[in-house]
């Protein structure tokens, strides 16, 4: 039950990620980000924020250390992560019904090729956002490798810290990846302004919560990675060295 609880919530998450590109881009789903009818604006900018502060709280404090320890002593552990992704998909589902449109127009790409490249970030933002959850292991952050040792009667063992791939240039490159797509679109609504605001400023507040988190998990050798790679804007020529994970044994690795 726990593993077919862990693989629908996994579904529910993929489906909810799917939605977003449409949100975001405007195209396929039956609702984007600057469709519907408009309300009144000051009404409007309210709710949309409420909605982006439900998302981030939700999102930020379920995953911090000292309510995983009280939440585990109600969520059976191997499905906590699920609990978890099913919650912040139902934030973000939340988000896409409640969404009022601020269509007025901040900016847009003035040609066709200018558009095309915006779109073009915008896909590449969104292919390393799905990049970036592989390398750290795509299926223990979204809950289904716990359900799966659960399901084979296996415990539950930490992943080691790695500093491979993408982490070896940026510290967060699925966050990099978030602010791509947020920012890159061709038009350039209000809306679309106030969601990729918030959302950014959402990641900035985490991403200090997180890497504390990190610091105290993981000591030494997470402060050194601070120290060698930058959190969002790429050194190319000081990229760390890829670190084994024998010489890291039992560290868990770096985690969103």
């Amino acid at each position: 039950m726990g593993f077919v609880f862990g693989v629908s919530c996994y579904g529910i998450f993929f489906v909810t990620f799917l939605y977003l590109i449409g949100f975001l881009a405007g195209v396929v789903v039956p609702k984007g980000i600057d469709t519907g009818a408009p309300i009144e604006p000051a009404l409007a900018f309210l709710v949309d924020l409420g909605l982006i502060a439900l998302f981030g709280l939700q999102h930020s404090v379920m995953a911090r250390p000292g309510f995983k320890s009280v939440w585990t002593k109600v969520v059976p552990k191997p499905i906590e992560r699920s609990v978890y992704v099913l919650l912040a998909s139902l934030a973000l589902i939340a988000l896409y019904v409640g969404w009022q449109p601020l269509p007025a127009v901040v900016w847009q790409a003035s040609t066709p090729a200018l558009a095309a490249l915006c779109t073009g970030v915008f896909a590449f933002g969104v292919g390393l956002v799905l990049v970036s959850t592989f390398v750290i292991n795509h299926f223990d952050l979204f809950g289904l490798r716990q359900t799966f040792l659960r399901l084979r009667n296996k415990p539950y063992t930490e992943l080691p810290f790695q500093v491979r791939f993408l982490y070896r240039i940026v510290r967060h490159p699925l966050y990099v990846g978030w602010f791509l797509a947020f920012w890159a679109t061709p038009v350039m609504t209000v809306g679309h302004l106030l969601f990729a605001a918030g959302m950014s400023v959402y990641i900035l507040i985490a991403v200090k919560h997180e890497e504390r988190d990190l610091v105290a998990q993981l000591g030494a050798p997470y402060v050194a990675y601070q120290r060698r790679v930058p959190r969002f804007i790429p050194r190319l020529a000081r990229a760390h060295a890829a670190v084994n994970p024998s010489e890291q044994s039992g560290s868990p690795i770096v985690n969103h």
